[in-house]
C-alpha cells in the first residue's frame, strides 16, 4: 500500500467505496441514488485529484458510511477524513445533497441559529414554499436565532421559519400533523456561549428521536451531531447509537462518522428512512 503514489491510492480507495456502496441495500433499492452515485464516481476530476496523507487508523470512518452514499458530499467527506473539515461541514454537505427547494425541515436544537439559517437557504425557493420548524428549550436560543435571521435574510424568507420555545422531545406537538418532513437535525450538548450547565439529556433526546422517527417522511434523514466532551455527552451518544442500531434494516439505514483517535471529538450520526 505504501508504494502507491497518491493518485493510485486515491483511485484504490474510491474503488473500494464504489464496491461497498453498490452492494448496499440503499443503493440496490433506489435506482435514482444508484445513478447519482455512479455519476459522482465517474467524475475524472475526483479520480485525478491529489490525495493528502491519510491516517489509516481513521479509514473505518468511511467504511461505516458505506450504506449512505449521497452525491455531492465527496469533498466534505475527504476533508473530514484528512482532518481539514469539521464534522458540521460534513453534516451540512449531506443536508444540501438531500434537501430540495420547498421541503419542510426541522431544526430540533436551534442554538444560535446557524443551522436554522443554513436550512432556510436550502428550502426557500422564492415562491413562499418551504418551511423550517425550529425549536429550543432556552429563550436565549430562540432570541439569538431570531436576531441572526433578521440580520441575514429578508422578511419573506423569515416567514418560512416557525420558532417554538419547546423541548425537542415535544416536536410532534409543535409541527402540524401529516407535514412531510424531509430532514430533522440535532446539535446536541449545550448552547455555545450560553450556560454550560443546561444540556440536552439522554432521556429527552431518546424521546425526541422516537418522535422524529414518527414524523419523518420516506427518503428523509435524521442528522445528529453529538458532542461528547462534556459531562453526560458520552452517555447521550450511547443512547443515540443504541436507538439507531435498533431500527429495522428493512426500512432504515444508519451510519456514524467519527475520528477514532479523538475520543472527545464530536460524532455525526445519520439515520435514513427508506
Amino acid at each position: 500500500m505504501s508504494s502507491l503514489n497518491p493518485v493510485s491510492l486515491r483511485k484504490l480507495l474510491l474503488m473500494e467505496t464504489l464496491t461497498l456502496n453498490l452492494s448496499s441495500p440503499l443503493i440496490r433499492h433506489s435506482p435514482h441514488l444508484r445513478s447519482r452515485f455512479m455519476s459522482w464516481f465517474s467524475s475524472t476530476s475526483v479520480a485525478r485529484a491529489p490525495m493528502p496523507a491519510i491516517a489509516f487508523g481513521t479509514w473505518p470512518v468511511m467504511s461505516r458510511a458505506q450504506d449512505f452514499p449521497i452525491s455531492g458530499t465527496d469533498g466534505a467527506l475527504v476533508g473530514f477524513i484528512t482532518g481539514k473539515s469539521k464534522v458540521t461541514e460534513l453534516a451540512h454537505s449531506v443536508w444540501r445533497s438531500l434537501v430540495q427547494k420547498g421541503d419542510a425541515v426541522v431544526d430540533a436544537t436551534c442554538g444560535n441559529g446557524h443551522d436554522t439559517l443554513a436550512l432556510l437557504k436550502m428550502v426557500a425557493n422564492g415562491s413562499g414554499r418551504g418551511c423550517v420548524y425550529g425549536m429550543d428549550i432556552q429563550q436565549s436560543a430562540i432570541e439569538n436565532t431570531s436576531l441572526l435571521l433578521k440580520e441575514s435574510v429578508n422578511e419573506d424568507e423569515r416567514e418560512l421559519v416557525k420558532l417554538f420555545l419547546v423541548c425537542h422531545s415535544k416536536m410532534e406537538t409543535a409541527i402540524p400533523k401529516d407535514t412531510p418532513i424531509r430532514l430533522i437535525v440535532f446539535n446536541l450538548g449545550y448552547l455555545p456561549g450560553g450556560d454550560k450547565t443546561i444540556i440536552t439529556t439522554s432521556t429527552t433526546t431518546l424521546m425526541a428521536l422516537q418522535a422524529a422517527s414518527h414524523i419523518l417522511h420516506s427518503e428523509g434523514l435524521i442528522s445528529m451531531v453529538v458532542y461528547v466532551g462534556h459531562p453526560g455527552g458520552r452517555e447521550e451518544l450511547q443512547t443515540v447509537e443504541s436507538f439507531a442500531s435498533s431500527l429495522p434494516t428493512e426500512s432504515w439505514v444508519t451510519c456514524k462518522f467519527e475520528v477514532s483517535n479523538r475520543p472527545t471529538g464530536p460524532v455525526l450520526v445519520l439515520i435514513f428512512k427508506k
